[in-house]
């Protein structure tokens, strides 16, 4: 509908330039005054792109979950030895869909398992996305709670089941195709792309970090883009601006120097199993709160500002509860679920072990006993200061007879993202486009390592993309991803790389 009270500045010497019937109230005037019907062209063959490259990616659905089906048979699992020779078969993979994307592709050994490195440079004036993810996965025990084996994925209503289904091959797959779509379709992207994935993340990354330091030119870009987040929930898109840190530790105790008849030396000498159960119980108290001398000193709380946005995302207690199988929940007191699940810190024994462990009864003193701890970091808890007051806990509960060890593993601190960068302005856009609705802003309560190491090392902020559920199963049997997200995330990455072009570094 043409408004005959609306048209463009006056110039001297031309009569105004009205509206476009087509555009309706669009301005048809530059900031000179000056027609921009050739800007409105621009405009319909940018769209019409956009538009083509989605219709391109809805056309190959099938083609893209078959070649993301060829990824997940690879049993790429970094923790174990044994699978040595199929992690560097999964970054030959990597390294050849790279390729088929558009991208020089090149694998980096390390000491551990190999990078994949590719890229596509259009001009050095345009913003450079550093796009991340890793291809090794968690293993999949207990094997026998997977309704079909992790390593053969399979449809079952609407979701693809298979270990590294969400975390994190289903999400970095998106990006390839993406980026696949466009360079096939317009020839060209409209930002440059760099592409690191790497096979330890689940691991710890102890490589990782080395990369980037001596890699520096070669990794220098404006911002990163990771997809190994989640959803808020079903249908609920969201973007991750704060993610808690983690340190992880394992704690030996040794007894006697073999296994003991119980019924001739028990109450004679210390149990291993049973100090080590002891220390454990003592980490968090009955209300919730970690029990480590000086755990909380330098803990930020939420602002009033981040406790009314907690207010105003939905949240169901018993539908959370159905969703993890539990009957009720547990935390520090004085704060929401939600809250302690995303940015309260936490200490949890992840796994422990001691003596028999076989059918039937064995009456032994066990020799030795051993636990898993990791505590989950929030603003501004550092790493080591945590892990030297867990070690100092521990030790001094330990009881005579007892040898104790305390090895640490991997640590992060955590990260909070400007929640007003432009950056993230346009991947707000880019992810409305694809869901349909605006992404809410959220915390996550897991950690990714690399997204702080972006930070010091080469001094760029990411985004947390995440296309997936916590409801996935991450690290759990039967893990999986919705069929729907996995092509709602391609479509969110494809709009991606044209709202990032606007950005103006």
């Amino acid at each position: 509908m043409l408004l005959q009270d609306q048209v463009a500045r006056p110039v001297p010497g031309r009569e105004p330039v009205p509206l476009c019937w087509e555009f309706g109230c669009s301005i048809l005037s530059d900031d000179k005054g000056m027609p921009i019907w050739g800007q409105i062209g621009l405009l319909r063959r940018k769209n019409k792109t956009m538009q083509n490259i989605l219709d391109h990616l809805k056309s190959q659905q099938e083609t893209a979950l078959s070649e993301l089906c060829d990824f997940l048979r690879i049993p790429s699992i970094s923790a174990d030895s044994k699978y040595v020779p199929d992690m560097q078969r999964c970054a030959d993979w990597v390294m050849a869909s790279m390729k088929d994307a558009g991208l020089t592709a090149k694998i980096f050994p390390t000491k551990g398992h190999p990078i994949v490195y590719g890229e596509r440079i259009r001009d050095p004036k345009l913003p450079t996305v550093l796009v991340y993810g890793h291809y090794d996965v968690q293993p999949p025990d207990p094997l026998d709670l997977w309704t079909t084996p992790p390593f053969e994925p399979q449809v079952r209503d609407g979701k693809l089941f298979a270990r590294g289904a969400t975390d994190d091959k289903g999400q970095l797959f998106t990006h390839l195709k993406s980026i696949a779509a466009w360079v096939k379709l317009n020839g060209e992207l409209p930002v440059n792309v760099k592409v690191l994935i790497e096979g330890e993340e689940e691991v710890g990354g102890a490589n990782l970090d080395h990369f980037l330091e001596t890699q520096g030119e070669l990794l220098k870009a404006d911002v990163a883009v990771v997809s190994d987040t989640s959803q808020y929930g079903d249908g609920i898109p969201a973007i991750t601006c704060g993610l808690r840190g983690i340190v992880a530790a394992e704690v030996r105790l040794k007894g006697p120097s073999k296994d003991l008849h119980s019924g001739i030396y028990g109450g004679s000498i210390a149990n291993p199993v049973n100090a080590l159960a002891k220390m454990c119980g003592k980490l968090v108290g009955d209300d919730g709160r970690v029990q480590i001398p000086g755990f909380y000193d330098d803990v930020v709380e939420l602002t009033p500002l981040e406790l009314e946005q907690y207010a105003a995302l939905p949240f169901e207690e018993s539908h959370f509860l159905k969703e993890v199988g539990s009957s009720a929940t547990f935390g520090e007191t004085g704060y929401t679920t939600l809250q302690r699940r995303t940015a309260r810190p936490t200490c949890d024994i992840n796994g422990i072990a001691g003596g028999y462990q076989g059918e039937g009864p064995k009456t032994i003193i066990p020799s030795r006993a051993t636990a898993k701890i990791t505590c989950r970091l929030v603003p501004t808890m550092k790493p080591a200061k945590v892990l030297d007051a867990l070690e100092a806990f521990l030790k001094s509960n330990c009881p005579p007879g007892i040898e104790f060890e305390f090895k640490r593993s991997h640590g992060c601190e955590a990260f909070v993202f400007d929640p007003t960068s432009d950056w993230l302005t346009a991947a707000r856009k880019a992810v409305e486009t694809a869901f349909g609705q605006p992404p809410v802003l959220v915390r996550e309560g897991g950690s990714i390592p690399v997204v702080l190491s972006f930070k010091q090392i080469l001094g760029i902020d990411t985004l947390l993309l995440g296309w997936g559920r916590n409801s996935d199963n991450l690290h759990s049997p039967d893990e999986h991803i919705h069929v729907q997200d996995f092509h709602r995330g391609t479509r969110a990455s494809a709009c991606l790389w044209a709202e990032l072009a606007k950005v103006q570094s």
